[in-house]
């Protein structure tokens, strides 16, 4: 398996996103999910993609248990602030008290003192993004390199990266056509972009 940059990391250039082993379309095979961890490890994908939104947290519970004795073996991203309101639409939180209590309640699911990357799932329009990323840079090292928002704009209104931030979440994919703005962004910025889902609608670029 080829290898990329992100940051001071090195992960698989194929990642693994966790998403759908915990129920998210249905209620899928708990066993069979861990098998499907610990197969990736073997085959040289180390590079695991979560959020504290897939399960309502039992994703990153699951992420623990598959990475139980092999924690350093594996590069754990997980996201923050992607919520729904009581009418079931898609909103988000990106207050700086808010950032810090997801980021220490997900390092107890995740059974971990660091989070390799930790990202803005969705961006709060109704917080400055400076607050959010700044709040973000105040949690190192528990998340020990990769701080970035999610959406390339936003991340160049917050002035760029925050100290130790080398990594930008964006959708690029075959079906949907590329968002080649974000990864050409962080080219300029020196930093690197994990791609969601390239064939589908998760792959890292250095």
């Amino acid at each position: 398996m080829q290898r990329r940059r992100l940051g001071g990391l090195e992960v698989s250039a194929v990642g693994l996103g966790c998403a759908t082993m915990t129920p998210f379309y249905d209620e899928p095979d708990r066993d069979a999910a861990i098998d499907t961890v610990h197969h990736a490890r073997e085959v040289g994908v180390n590079f695991l993609d979560s959020s504290d939104a897939y399960g309502h947290g039992r994703n990153e519970e699951l992420i623990a248990c598959a990475a139980k004795g092999h924690r350093d073996e594996y590069v754990i991203a997980s996201k923050f602030g992607n919520l729904r309101a009581p009418d079931g639409s898609p909103t988000s939180d990106g207050r700086p008290e808010y950032v810090k209590a997801c980021c220490h309640r997900s390092l107890k699911r995740l059974e971990t003192d660091f989070n390799d990357l930790y990202y803005i799932h969705r961006v709060d329009p109704t917080v400055p993004i400076e607050d959010t990323v700044g709040a973000m840079g105040e949690l190192v090292p528990t998340a020990r390199y990769a701080i970035s928002a999610y959406a390339m704009p936003a991340r160049r209104q917050s002035g760029g990266p925050t100290p130790r931030s080398r990594s930008a979440r964006c959708r690029s994919s075959i079906r949907c056509g590329p968002a080649m703005s974000s990864p050409r962004s962080c080219h300029s910025a020196r930093s690197s972009a994990s791609v969601l889902s390239p064939t589908a609608r998760s792959a890292a670029v250095s």
